[in-house]
C-alpha cells in the first residue's frame, strides 16, 4: 500500500491533523508531558483518550473516526506528534525532555454512544455492515499466541526521478510487499517510472501477537455455540493479556485472505486490529444491584431480626426450589458460592477465599440440578463433565496454529473469578484429576508443554457430582466408595453425601411435593416466594460476597480452636495432615455464613453453623451428633429453637478441651 494523498485532500487533512493537536493539547496536556518526560525514546507509548470526550467537544471528528477509522487513527497519530512538538517548543529547559517517535493515540468508548449493541455486538452477531467502522468486541481470551516482530513500513526510491515514498506491507495478504506500477511522484509532469529500489535501513518493525477471543456462554441460549475470533495486537498492546482474562476491545474488522493459487479456494478469516484493549478482570459482573433492592435487603433483616435463621431459611428456600427439602445442601450451595475472605500473611503466602463443594451420591438424588441452578447464581460459569474433559479441556492445553503453538484456556481457567461445575466427576481419569490439584489449591495452573512456560490464574469455586462406585458402604472410607484419592478429597470445603435409602415417611412428602406442586405453592407463604426469586437470590449473593468482608470474633475462634483441637486428637497419624485444610474450610465457611446472615462480623452462631456443614461431610469422623442423611435433611418451621439444641450439645463436647479459652490453631493456620 502507498502513501500517497492527492492534492485536493491535502488541506483537509493537514486541518483534521490541526483540530486533533488542538483537542490533545487542550484536554490531555498532562499525559503528553509524561511521555515527553520518559527516557528511552524507541519505546512505544499509548495516548489514551475518551470516545465521550471527543464527541462533546468536536461531534464531527468524533464521526469520521468512527465511520473512517482505517484513515483517521494514523491521522491521530500524527497529530499527537505535533502536539509533541508544541508542547516541546514551550519547554524552557529543554535537556530532560526527548521528543518520541511512536505515540499510538488509543480510543477508549467507555460511557459513549459506541457502546449500542448497534456497535458492541456480540462476537457471533459480527456481519460484513461491520467492516469499516470503529468496532468494539467483548469476550474472553482462550488463546494467545507468542510475540512476534513484524515489518511495519519500508521505503523505495524511483530509479528514474528520484522520488522516494513509503509501502506499507498487506496485513491481509500475510504481510505481503505490492510495489505499485509506476511511480507515484505528484510533480508537474508525470515520472511513469516503473523500476524501483529498495532504501537502505527504512525498515520500521512492529511488535505482534495474535490472541483469539471467545463470547461468553452466560449471554447464549441452549443449543448454542459460542463464536471466537481473532484480534490481533500491535506495539504497546501486546503481552497486555493472557487467557482466561476478560476483555473489551475496540479496533477495525478486517479479513486475511490467502493467496491466489489455481484451483484453490480463497478463504477469509476475520480478525480485529486492535487499538485498545481493556480488561475487565475486576468488573466480571454484570448483575445490576440498585440502592432500592440493597433497602430491601437491610429491611428484610430487619424483619428477621428476633428468628434470624428463619430468614436465612426464606434465602435458602429460593435455591433450586424445584427440589424438595434437601436443607443441608442448599446450604452447602449457598455458602460454597459466597466464600470466605482471601488470607494473606505476612510473608505473601496466600489462603484461598473461595471454597469447594462435592456431592456424591446416588442417581436421581438431584446433583445435576443444584449444578445447573448454581451456575445460574454465579456472574461467570463454565458448565462440563468429567467424561466429556480430558486434562487439557480442565486446564490449559498447547495447540498448533500455522506452525505456532499457542496456549488454550480449559474450563478452570475461563472460569476465573467465578464458578467451574464437573458433573460425573469420577469419570475423569486419574491423570486428569491430578492436574485440578493445583487449581484448586494454589489457584494457579503452572504450564510447561511445547516450550511455553508459564502460570495462569485459575480462581475457581469448583462444584462437582459424582456417584459412588456400586452400592454405597458406609463402613469404607469415601475414597474407596469413589475412586477419587484422598488428596484431591481433601481440597474439598464440603463433601456431602446423598444416599437414597428406604425411608417410607420421606417418600411419601416426596411423592406429595411432586404431585400436588402447583397446590403448595398456592398455600405457601407468598411474600417470600415473590422476594426470593433467581434474581434475587443472584443479586444478594453479588452484593453480600462484594460488600462484607467478615472477621472472627473472640467467640468464634474459641469455638473453632477447640473443635480443630478435638478433631486433631481423634485424628491417626495420616488423617491429622488433612485437618489444617479442615481448620481452612472452616474459617471460610463461617465467613460465608457470616456473610449470608448480612454481618460484618464472624459470631459463634455462623462458627457452630460451619461447624455442622463440616459435620455433615463424610470425610470427617462425626465428633459431634450426627445431622443425619443428607438427602433427607428438611427445612425446620422453627430454625432457631433447633439450633439453640445443637449449638448447647456442641458446646458442651468442646467443653472437655482443656485449652477452650485458647486459640492455638488459628496462630498455627496464621504461621503457614
Amino acid at each position: 500500500m502507498v502513501t500517497e494523498m492527492g492534492t485536493s485532500s491535502s488541506s483537509s487533512t493537514s486541518d483534521h491533523i490541526h483540530a486533533v493537536g488542538h483537542f490533545l493539547l487542550r484536554h490531555y496536556s498532562h499525559p503528553l508531558r509524561s511521555i515527553l518526560l520518559s527516557p528511552d525514546p524507541l519505546l512505544h507509548y499509548p495516548l489514551i483518550i475518551d470516545f465521550a470526550e471527543l464527541t462533546e467537544a468536536n461531534p464531527s471528528l468524533a464521526y469520521l473516526l468512527f465511520s473512517q477509522p482505517t484513515q483517521f487513527l494514523p491521522l491521530f497519530d500524527e497529530a499527537a506528534h505535533l502536539a509533541q512538538d508544541t508542547m516541546f517548543k514551550g519547554i524552557k529547559d529543554r535537556n530532560s525532555v526527548i521528543l518520541k517517535d511512536f505515540v499510538h493515540v488509543r480510543i477508549n468508548i467507555s460511557g459513549s454512544p459506541l457502546e449500542f449493541p448497534e456497535t458492541f455486538p456480540s462476537i457471533g452477531r459480527v456481519r460484513v455492515k461491520h467492516r469499516g467502522i470503529l468496532l468494539t468486541l467483548k469476550g474472553t481470551v482462550i488463546r494467545s499466541g507468542a510475540i512476534k516482530m513484524i515489518e511495519g513500513e519500508r521505503e523505495y526510491q524511483c530509479r528514474k526521478c528520484k522520488h522516494i515514498f513509503k509501502i506499507y506491507p498487506e496485513l491481509e495478504t500475510g504481510n505481503s510487499i505490492r510495489l505499485p506500477t509506476s511511480c507515484p511522484s505528484k510533480g508537474a509532469r508525470p515520472c511513469e517510472g516503473a523500476n524501483f529500489q529498495f532504501v537502505e535501513n527504512s525498515i520500521i518493525c512492529h511488535d505482534y501477537q495474535e490472541i483469539k477471543i471467545q463470547e461468553s456462554t452466560q449471554v447464549l441460549g441452549v443449543g448454542s455455540i459460542p463464536r471466537s475470533i481473532t484480534i490481533i495486537l500491535k506495539d504497546d498492546l501486546v503481552d497486555m493479556v493472557k487467557a482466561g482474562d476478560d476483555i473489551i476491545v475496540t479496533g477495525v474488522l478486517s479479513a486475511k485472505w490467502s493467496p491466489d493459487l489455481k484451483d484453490v479456494r480463497c478463504d477469509l478469516d476475520p480478525f480485529l486490529m486492535a487499538n485498545h484493549v481493556r480488561r475487565t478482570n475486576e468488573l466480571k459482573s454484570d448483575i445490576d444491584i440498585p440502592v432500592d433492592v440493597v433497602k430491601k435487603f437491610e429491611q428484610f433483616w430487619l424483619d428477621f431480626k428476633d428468628n434470624p435463621l428463619k430468614g436465612r431459611n426464606a434465602i435458602l428456600q429460593g435455591i433450586c426450589p424445584q427440589v424438595f427439602g434437601l436443607f443441608t445442601v442448599k446450604l452447602a450451595v449457598a455458602l460454597t458460592l459466597i466464600g470466605g475472605v482471601q488470607h494473606i500473611d505476612a510473608s505473601g503466602t496466600k489462603v484461598r477465599g473461595e471454597s469447594h463443594l462435592l456431592l456424591v451420591g446416588d442417581p436421581g438424588t438431584g446433583k445435576s440440578q443444584f449444578l445447573k441452578f448454581a451456575a445460574k447464581l454465579s456472574n461467570r460459569s463454565v458448565i462440563t463433565t468429567g467424561l466429556g474433559s480430558t486434562s487439557a479441556g480442565l486446564t490449559v492445553t498447547a495447540v498448533k496454529d500455522g506452525g505456532e503453538w499457542m496456549l488454550e484456556a480449559g474450563a478452570l481457567v475461563l472460569a476465573d473469578g467465578g464458578l467451574c461445575c464437573i458433573d460425573e466427576f469420577d469419570s475423569m481419569r486419574e491423570h486428569d484429576r491430578a492436574t485440578i490439584h493445583e487449581a484448586m489449591e494454589q489457584q494457579t495452573i503452572s504450564i510447561a508443554k511445547a516450550g511455553l512456560v508459564t502460570t495462569l490464574s485459575t480462581r475457581t469455586i469448583v462444584f462437582g457430582a459424582t456417584n459412588p462406585k456400586g452400592q454405597y458402604d458406609p463402613n469404607q472410607p469415601l475414597s474407596v466408595n469413589t475412586t477419587l484419592s484422598g488428596p484431591l478429597l481433601s481440597r474439598f470445603d464440603i463433601v456431602l453425601v446423598l444416599l437414597d435409602t428406604k425411608n417410607p415417611e420421606w417418600d411419601a412428602i416426596v411423592s406429595s411435593h411432586i404431585l400436588f406442586e402447583k397446590e403448595d405453592t398456592e398455600k405457601s407463604d407468598e411474600d417470600l416466594t415473590n422476594v426470593w426469586t433467581l434474581p434475587m437470590v443472584r443479586r444478594y449473593i453479588h452484593y453480600v460476597k462484594g460488600y462484607f468482608k467478615p472477621v472472627l470474633t473472640k467467640e468464634a475462634k474459641r469455638v473453632i480452636s477447640s473443635y480443630y483441637q478435638l478433631q486433631r486428637r481423634s485424628a491417626t497419624e495420616n488423617a491429622a495432615r488433612t485437618t489444617v485444610r479442615m481448620l481452612e474450610s472452616l474459617i471460610r465457611l463461617a465467613q460465608a455464613h457470616a456473610r449470608l446472615m448480612f454481618r460484618n462480623e464472624v459470631t459463634r452462631l455462623d462458627a457452630i453453623a460451619a461447624i455442622l456443614c463440616i459435620e455433615s461431610s463424610m470425610t470427617t469422623s462425626a465428633i459431634v451428633d450426627s445431622v443425619g442423611n443428607a438427602l433427607h435433611s428438611h427445612f425446620t418451621e422453627n430454625p432457631d429453637q433447633e439450633f439453640a439444641k445443637q449449638e448447647k450439645v456442641i458446646l458442651e463436647k468442646l467443653k472437655s478441651i482443656d485449652d477452650y479459652s485458647d486459640s492455638n490453631g488459628l496462630e498455627e493456620l496464621n504461621c503457614r
